[in-house]
């Protein structure tokens, strides 16, 4: 079941990503940003926020960023 975006906050929809998916939220001057590890996921994320909060993903988010490789 989806939940309306008009009485769903930015935060919630931010916490329900973060459990959800293995990606990280950055935040630069104050805006929530998301690193994401594949196009894939950054796919799938997007469908998800769709789906469940009738929102697009970078109405959530101010940008969405790949990870960068480790350095190990």
């Amino acid at each position: 079941m989806a939940i309306r975006r008009g009485t769903v906050e930015q935060d919630f929809i931010i916490e329900r990503v973060r459990d959800r998916f293995q990606c990280r939220v950055l935040w630069s001057e104050g805006r929530p940003c998301l690193e994401y590890s594949s196009d894939e996921e950054l796919s799938i994320i997007s469908e998800y926020i769709k789906a469940n909060f009738e929102a697009e993903l970078l109405d959530v988010f101010f940008t969405a960023v790949e990870s960068l490789p480790s350095d190990d």
